[in-house]
């Protein structure tokens, strides 16, 4: 996917010179830093109908309304602006300009303070038209600053809307190129975890697949989108709750995922130091996962996010496949407790990594960055093949050098077996599953949910073949 690399000056005044592109800046937190870069570029006057700052929280309360949550760096606080802003907009212009497409740009930031207490962060959106008088889209996203200088995070943020506005209005009939131009000067200096495409000019974009290219193109390691298909982002609803995630592959989801998810939630929402009404179930598919068989399929990524999202599940993709980096994540939205599901031979696979590769002196700190104070981890059992006997945490044979480490773990209630599963499920593999409904063997159904069945059926997701439906009747 080639495009032209440009400057931010050269951005701004390729807008600032295009007569049909007019609209409104409005920016709460870290100052005018979008509006500055057009005004800087020249010809300011044939894109900005109005800039302003309404950096007095009372004042802003006049102008928005108040935030009941008492925060205003929040998604809330954006889509109010973009809102009321646009309404302006429409009511005051629409009869001026009628060969104009309009748009009003908005953000609300924090940026780093002076006692480093705050990292900086903040949410940036647009509201555009591609047609005059047509109906706008929206463009929103949220922003980690990773720069540690108040003046170079304002920088980024201006760079960043500069970006935004751009890709709404040049590539626009390429969502990931979009996306992809969003950190032209950034790398390094911003993360972007949480991109919404909305709008009648992009009803055939699947905004899942907005999260799968914000992992892949390394915008962020992390993304996550909810049971109604939307992306969103983990400060608007994980933050200081308990958390449980678990990941696989679910390729697709079987009786087994299913019962492991059951149990081990079931335990975690009962521990004592977890709120069960504060409790918040994620399920996750890494990269690594998507990449297992060759090339990532963007197809075969949907139709995994369709049944979970079918089944109720909030659904992270990510680029973690060392649980530190997906720990310290969470831990930036405050998570009280954090239980991680996985199964036995996961575990093993995991401890035999931290033994053999800090063998040289680092086996307690490799172990101590993994199990901190708050993570604890659930084991779901398997058969061992041949002798079907039955692995657990209590029973798996980890290495010798380890085993002093395993067992305060153990002792510690920092790894517990998951209790409550259906032992008669343990049969099930979804590798065997998925070769058995793509070659049209039958039996699979039984070894998924009834719903799972159904919409693999329907939708022929996986490569289920159609030809055999047709035989079926």
């Amino acid at each position: 996917m080639s495009r032209q690399f440009l400057e931010t000056d050269q951005k701004a005044l390729e807008i600032n010179l295009d007569p049909h592109i007019y609209g409104t800046f409005a920016e709460i937190g870290a100052g005018q830093e979008v509006a500055r870069y057009f005004f800087q570029a020249g010809a300011a006057a044939g894109t900005i109908a109005k800039t302003m700052s309404a950096y007095d929280k009372t004042y802003s309360d006049q102008i928005y309304g108040p935030e009941p949550s008492g925060r205003y760096v929040c998604e809330a606080r954006l889509y109010k602006m973009l809102d009321h802003e646009y309404s302006l907009m429409e009511s005051r212009l629409a009869g001026e300009r009628p060969d104009t497409n309009f748009f009003v740009f908005a953000d609300t930031v924090a940026a780093i303070n002076f006692q480093r207490t705050i990292r900086g962060n903040g949410w940036l959106g647009i509201r555009f038209q591609l047609q005059p008088d047509g109906p706008p889209n929206d463009l929103v996203l949220h922003a980690r600053m990773l720069d540690n200088d108040n003046h170079l995070q304002q920088q980024a943020i201006g760079i960043l809307g500069v970006n935004l506005i751009y890709a709404c209005y040049r590539y626009n009939h390429q969502p990931e190129a979009m996306l992809q131009s969003l950190m032209d000067g950034l790398h390094g200096r911003v993360k972007i975890d949480m991109v919404r495409l909305t709008g009648p000019d992009f009803e055939q974009l699947d905004n899942r697949l907005l999260s799968l290219w914000i992992v892949r193109n390394k915008l962020s390691e992390v993304a996550v989108f909810g049971p109604n298909r939307q992306n969103m982002h983990a400060s608007e609803f994980l933050y200081r709750k308990d958390v449980m995630l678990v990941r696989g592959s679910f390729r697709p989801a079987t009786l087994v995922n299913i019962d492991m998810i059951r149990a081990s939630y079931q335990q975690f929402r009962s521990e004592p130091e977890v709120g069960p009404r504060n409790a918040f179930l994620l399920t996750e598919i890494t990269l690594d996962n998507l990449r297992a068989s060759g090339e990532l399929d963007e197809q075969d990524f949907l139709d995994r996010a369709e049944l979970l999202n079918a089944l109720g599940y909030t659904v992270v993709v990510s680029d973690c496949q060392q649980y530190q980096k997906m720990i310290a994540y969470l831990a930036d939205y405050k998570v009280n407790q954090l239980g991680i599901v996985m199964g036995i031979r996961e575990l093993l696979a995991l401890i035999d990594e931290k033994y053999y590769q800090n063998m040289d002196g680092r086996l307690l700190a490799a172990f101590g960055e993994l199990f901190t104070r708050n993570v604890k981890f659930y084991v779901y059992p398997a058969l061992q093949e041949g002798s079907g006997e039955l692995i657990n945490a209590q029973n798996v044979p980890v290495p010798e050098g380890v085993k002093f480490l395993y067992k305060h773990l153990l002792d510690n209630k920092q790894i517990v077996d998951v209790e409550g599963f259906n032992h008669n499920l343990l049969h099930i593999f979804s590798k065997e599953v998925l070769h058995m409904l793509q070659n049209g063997e039958p039996g699979w159904e039984s070894m998924v949910p009834a719903q799972v069945a159904s919409l693999i059926k329907e939708q022929f997701l996986f490569g289920y073949p159609a030809e055999q439906m047709e035989f079926d009747y």
